[in-house]
């Protein structure tokens, strides 16, 4: 079994189970106040696994299995087995973590802030994707075919204005920063993924 599919698994479990029990959801969501209060640290991790419903796991589940596999095959080529394999669980896990970092701090006295999905780390792999193969055509809305790369670049923008502009349990800024902290894990356990990158968007321009 790959560690993109036992994840898979174990955040569909955890989150249905969470759909009928409020207790455990609440004890696992992303609330600042609660984690400054406390010191509940944990559901930076444990928010990750928990979803608001079926369509939302759906979505972030999908999106981890197209990509997640490349990925951790990509690891496991440069890093072998099973360390490649342990990397790609501790880049998901740290993505996660990282990506609710920021909103921690900006709503540690907000008691009315709570966010819960795999969305940070799901956008690390894509961005580690991305970088592996910024020219591969995606889906934009599961439909417009765009390259890798500007679907980022629109997923950013659309981040960062979606954080300012909607209320809803969707930490639309877990999406921009698991970005940026899956590209930085990335490039700091193998630097030349970055001159990989240049060399690919340069060489495989589409003309």
């Amino acid at each position: 079994m790959t560690v993109t599919l036992a994840l898979i698994i174990v955040t569909c479990l955890i989150s249905i189970a969470c759909f009928n029990n409020k207790a455990l959801f609440d004890k696992l969501k992303h609330h600042p106040s609660t984690e400054y209060r406390y010191k509940e640290y944990y559901r930076w991790l444990s928010s990750g696994f928990v979803h608001g419903d079926f369509m939302h796991l759906f979505v972030n589940m999908f999106v981890l299995h197209e990509f997640g596999r490349v990925v951790e095959d990509n690891f496991g080529t440069h890093f072998g087995f099973p360390g490649g394999q342990a990397l790609f669980l501790v880049t998901y896990l740290l993505v996660i973590v990282m990506g609710d970092i920021p909103t921690y701090f900006r709503n540690r006295e907000n008691p009315y802030f709570a966010s819960v999905g795999a969305s940070g780390g799901v956008s690390g792999i894509l961005f580690i994707y991305i970088l592996l193969h910024p020219w591969s055509m995606l889906g934009l809305f599961a439909v417009i075919p765009v390259p890798a790369i500007v679907f980022g670049v629109l997923y950013l923008w659309y981040s960062t204005w979606a954080s300012n502009k909607q209320n809803d349990m969707i930490d639309h800024e877990a999406h921009f920063y698991g970005a940026l902290a899956g590209m930085l894990i990335a490039a700091i356990s193998r630097p030349h993924i970055i001159a990989e990158f240049v060399q690919s968007l340069v060489r495989d321009f589409p003309l």
